[in-house]
């Protein structure tokens, strides 16, 4: 399985004197990830990266997206080597519709016909996506979401087409065909959790032309695709016992005394020097020039590195269990599973491989932010200490990269503790490219609360 939802697979039943046969027509809401999340559409064979050849048939198609009931604007998808891309919200209930109409086929010997799809994935609360509207599509799957099912209805022309048959298709390509009845209406109970794709098929016998090619008929396919359970909740023993043991080889700053340290850097060809102090919880106090652009730079910098040193003192089983889940089924991402993180303070999702922390996806002030480590370090212990990592910002609403920063960390041991050395942060923009670094030297380690 793949790391996106497979929201809607169309087949393409066409003649086996075309390329396009038994190609699938794909869309994908994607679990929130290193940048946010997405929408993905791709034409391929199977449940996995799109074929090239037809990425320009996929990008002419229509798509939509409604996250209040009845309102739809316009998705606008990016079209990659194999894929289109559409910025989704990071959170909440949602529906992506497509309309494409791929072109001419056939004719010889069958008639020539126009193939067109209808594409509608959802991805939410079950009682928030019942409340969604129909897009009004010639041919379009309605749906509505129960504890133990899927009732579903076939519509053509915005009314019940019955008798109609339904195939579902799992990621892997395996399906069930179910009869509708009378009104169009079918029920399927998926076997077991993963994404689902339902899909009809309608044969209009309307000829016309297209694109200046003629058709005798309209063959039209509507799909609706959705994960199962609807929206996944609580923690997932497995997921949580991976998190668990990523934070457990992250360098602990245990019983920490504190230190003091003479401090110098540039920022921006700025240079500076002074002093610092970190005390046992972490908190940093400076005495450097008096410059208040080099002054909140230096201490965030440095907050930053204590806090992390800090908070993994914190990972024993005095901690609460984090409620934590897999957020995918890849299990062969290069950066490792994905993670979905339940009720933190700003991180929606991580990325774990090798007993280590990947990746950190965080939503913050309006920005989507992603870390993902390049490499670590390992101390005496054979403990993790973060060596070099980049860090990008995107634009929750436009999905614009705004800022992207790779940052180099070095340290010193002193006594049973490995202290902040050098730290330096690259970054670029579209105003440019700007460096800014500082080097801690002769530590001192503060005597420890009562001696």
């Amino acid at each position: 399985m793949r790391s996106c939802a497979v929201l809607v697979a169309t087949l393409a039943l066409v003649g086996a004197s075309h390329s396009a046969e038994a190609h699938f027509l794909f869309a994908r809401i994607c679990p929130a990830a290193e940048g946010g999340r997405v929408a993905e559409v791709y034409f391929s064979e199977y449940a996995h990266a799109g074929d090239p050849r037809y990425i320009a048939k996929v990008a002419g198609g229509k798509y939509w997206l409604q996250t209040v009931p009845g309102e739809f604007r316009p998705l606008e998808m990016r079209a990659l080597s194999d894929r289109l891309r559409g910025r989704l919200p990071v959170e909440g209930s949602l529906m992506v519709v497509g309309q494409l109409d791929y072109g001419v086929l056939g004719g010889s010997p069958g008639p020539a016909f126009l193939l067109r799809h209808y594409s509608k994935a959802v991805a939410g609360k079950s009682d928030e996506i019942n409340r969604l509207a129909a897009k009004g599509t010639n041919v379009e799957i309605v749906a509505t979401f129960e504890p133990d099912r899927v009732v579903m209805t076939a519509l053509l022309g915005g009314k019940p087409m019955p008798n109609t048959l339904f195939t579902t298709v799992d990621v892997n390509l395996s399906n069930e065909e179910i009869k509708g009845d009378a009104d169009g209406r079918a029920s399927f109970t998926p076997p077991a959790s993963g994404v689902y794709t339902v899909y009809v098929r309608h044969t209009d016998p309307t000829s016309g032309e297209h694109r200046d090619k003629s058709y005798k008929e309209i063959r039209e396919f509507a799909t609706l695709t959705f994960p199962w359970p609807l929206a996944a909740s609580g923690a997932d023993p497995e997921a949580v016992q991976m998190f668990e043991e990523a934070l457990a080889t992250r360098a602990v700053w245990k019983d920490f005394p504190g230190f003091t340290a003479k401090i110098s850097g540039d920022i921006e060809e700025r240079p500076f020097d002074g002093t610092v102090k970190v005390v046992p919880d972490g908190g940093v106090t400076l005495e450097l020039a008096d410059d208040d652009a080099v002054q909140g730079w230096v201490r965030e910098q440095l907050e930053s590195i204590t806090m992390h040193r800090a908070a993994s003192q914190h990972a024993g089983s005095e901690r609460e269990k984090p409620i934590v889940r897999f957020a995918d089924d890849q299990a062969d991402h290069p950066l490792g599973r994905l993670l979905a993180f339940e009720g933190g303070h700003f991180a929606t999702s991580y990325r774990v491989k090798d007993k280590q922390i990947t990746a950190v996806n965080r939503v913050l002030d309006g920005k989507n932010m992603t870390i993902t480590v390049l490499d670590n370090d390992k101390n005496a212990e054979g403990a993790s200490l973060p060596h070099s990592y980049t860090v990008q910002y995107w634009d929750a609403a436009t999905g614009k990269l705004e800022r992207s920063e790779t940052v180099q960390a070095r340290w010193a041991r002193v006594g049973n503790w490995d202290l902040p050395a050098r730290h330096t942060v690259t970054a670029a923009t579209e105003n440019g490219f700007s460096v800014r670094s500082f080097e801690l030297r002769e530590h001192k380690l503060a005597a420890p609360a009562g001696k």
